[in-house]
């Protein structure tokens, strides 16, 4: 069995640039920067980015272009893929990305707009602001036929 999955969750780092294929089928590309924080040995933080090519197709694309913009925080799920060619000069190159097959859009107040599917609309989306309600346990124990349902 055999599992090519990526799973990616960061900050755009440049506008996707989208064209049509000869079939007329959009593509977009684009740039992820991810981020990766760490303890070190000596106690201190350590930090690493790793940058992403990302490709998308058909509607994805679509979304992207619309939505996507440098800044903005994805959830990309995708597959890895190298491409080959030779260049014009001769050499060969090649190049390693993500093709992406479901993309979530971040929270809006982080860089991202709203989920795909998501069922808040500007007017009922919270406030960027809002304080949230802390949940504290009861120091007795729960009895199961205490709850109402």
């Amino acid at each position: 069995m055999n599992l090519n999955k990526v799973l990616l969750i960061g900050n755009v780092t440049r506008d996707p640039e989208v064209r049509a294929l000869p079939s007329g089928q959009q593509v977009a590309n684009f740039g992820l920067a991810t981020n990766r924080v760490w303890k070190k040995p000596d106690g201190t933080r350590g930090e690493a980015a790793e940058f992403h090519n990302i490709v998308t197709f058909g509607k994805l694309a679509d979304i992207v272009k619309q939505y996507a913009g440098k800044g903005k925080m994805l959830m990309i799920e995708g597959r890895i893929q190298t491409r080959s060619w030779t260049a014009q000069d001769g050499s060969k190159k090649s190049r390693t990305e993500i093709v992406a097959e479901t993309i979530q859009l971040g929270p809006k107040g982080f860089g991202g707009g709203m989920a795909q599917g998501s069922t808040n609309t500007p007017e009922h989306a919270p406030a960027a602001q809002e304080e949230l309600a802390t949940v504290e346990y009861p120091d007795e124990e729960l009895n199961p036929d205490d709850i109402p349902f």
